[in-house]
């Protein structure tokens, strides 16, 4: 067994036939951490001793017959949750140094099942971003090309398990900051139906999409998690009842009785031919697999990144207020007053792309304002919100590209103005509409900038709210008839 390219499913099954201990299972984790992440930078904070701790109270769990799926499993967290004790930054400059007193509810759930934390994640600061260049700590890099991104926000985690410096990361999305990360690092990504999961403990970015997933080798390896991390929270009061099922004994290895929709605005202009190509074949697949396949429309799709502009700085600028000085992170040492504090604190804690969102979020909640856009937004919402109901009465799923484009070079965002613009508009909809999706590795394309180069394209899986069950089956059967998700990057 190659440990470090593992599915859970193997990873655990060794450990309990005693082919391996947990500790020696995180040494060898760690070690691949301090050898690969300096070119990396997929990590922010190495919780090397915790991570010894943890992984002894594993074997102690093991030895008494007492381990659950994940348990002695390591995982990575990206750094936007609370970890007590241990730094939690956000990848900012204003909580460069913060320690939470408490753990995020999802990070206490695998403590449960004593799995093994390895380290924080890099991401870009407060997840304002696609590409974790605005981290305060620098970018991550792509393994498959350490010269382009591994994506974003949740970059951090899907660099660390591509490259094999973890089996399982948790992750967060707000827009699409799991599901494309994880396409162009070749990864299986899960992003919940909004209020599946708790958010309870990680450090906030837009209220009323963030969503709390995880990435991973496989499909399978998702459910497994998913099954553990979802459920209702009495601390979070969004988080839902909804029945959590048993999601890995419903998965089969068909698609027969399944009716798959293809929305028609998601193969947008401006999107790389190569990825155009890999999807409609991954289509062609699923259709194979017992699948009816039939074209839908979603038309309120092109509104869906407008929207997302005016909701998420205006929730972003009431979330960020909380970073003054005073309660808790960086305070500046060069005030002369209680103004100067905030205003000092802010405007050296903060990043360029948080001050921007700050400012846009203001203005769109002021007076005069709020009815103008925030509200009329809320109302556009809404409509994409039942325009995708609709949709999901006449098909199970919809299959549409992850990502326009392969992995492209870091710092050539700037570049590219349509860069975000297309990604937006395949990912956000969703996510405004709360419902849940899976990327899953279909393919290799070339890049558009011409270099001789094969990166990793994704397959998106989209599904109504609560429909974990189908997006998780059409994953599963993909995955079991392809092998797109067992290549791995060079060198590693």
């Amino acid at each position: 067994m190659d440990l470090a390219f593992a599915t859970i499913k193997e990873l655990s099954a060794g450990l309990r036939k005693k082919q391996f201990s947990a500790v020696e299972l995180a040494k060898f984790f760690l070690e691949r951490i301090k050898k690969y992440d300096e070119k990396l930078r997929a990590f922010i904070t190495l919780t090397e001793e915790e991570a010894l701790r943890q992984a002894k109270e594993a074997d102690e769990a093991i030895l008494k017959g007492q381990a659950e799926i994940l348990t002695g499993i390591p995982y990575a967290a990206k750094d936007l949750f609370s970890t007590r004790g241990i730094r939690t930054t956000a990848a900012s400059k204003i909580l460069e140094n913060f320690q939470p007193v408490y753990d995020a509810t999802v990070i206490a759930k695998l403590q449960e099942q004593k799995a093994v934390l390895l380290g924080k994640t890099n991401l870009d600061q407060f997840a304002h971003g696609s590409s974790t260049e605005t981290s305060y700590f620098g970018p991550s890099h792509n393994p498959w090309d350490l010269s382009r991104i591994p994506g974003g926000s949740s970059g951090g985690s899907t660099a660390a398990v591509a490259a094999g410096l973890a089996p399982l990361a948790l992750a967060t999305e707000t827009g699409g900051s799991i599901r494309q990360p994880a396409s162009l690092c070749g990864l299986s990504g899960w992003k919940p139906t909004y209020g599946r999961v708790s958010r309870f403990g990680v450090i906030a970015m837009t209220s009323s999409t963030d969503s709390i997933g995880s990435v991973g080798r496989t499909v399978e390896d998702l459910v497994l998690t998913a099954e553990i991390l979802a459920g209702f929270d009495p601390k979070d009061a969004t988080t839902s009842r909804a029945e959590v099922k048993n999601w890995s004994k419903l998965l089969r290895s068909d698609l027969k009785g399944m009716t798959v929709g293809v929305p028609k605005e998601y193969f947008v202009s401006g999107m790389e031919a190569d990825v155009e190509k890999r999807t409609k074949e991954a289509i062609e697949e699923v259709r194979h697999l017992g699948a009816e396949i039939k074209s839908v429309s979603l038309p309120l799709t092109a509104y869906g990144s407008m929207v997302y502009a005016i909701v998420t700085p205006s929730e972003i600028s009431s979330n960020l207020s909380r970073y003054d000085g005073i309660r808790f992170g960086h305070v500046t040492t060069a005030a002369q007053d209680l103004f100067e504090i905030y205003s000092k604190t802010r405007g050296e804690g903060f990043g360029d792309e948080a001050k921007r969102r700050i400012m846009t979020g203001a203005y769109a909640l002021s007076a005069g304002y709020r009815d103008a856009y925030y509200l009329k937004a809320q109302r556009v919402r809404r409509l994409l919100v039942n325009e995708f109901a609709e949709v999901f009465k006449k098909v199970d799923v919809l299959l549409c590209p992850s990502s326009p484009n392969v992995a492209i070079k870091i710092g050539g965002a700037a570049d590219n103005p349509l860069f975000g613009y297309i990604a937006d508009q395949l990912n956000i909809p969703a996510a405004l509409a709360g419902l849940p999706a899976l990327s899953i590795p279909c393919g290799f394309g070339k890049p558009a900038d011409g270099e001789d180069v094969e990166l990793p394209v994704g397959l998106q899986i989209i599904g109504p709210q609560w429909g974990e069950e189908k997006i998780f089956q059409v994953g599963y059967a993909y995955q079991q008839a392809t092998d797109w998700h067992k290549r791995i990057p060079p060198g590693y």
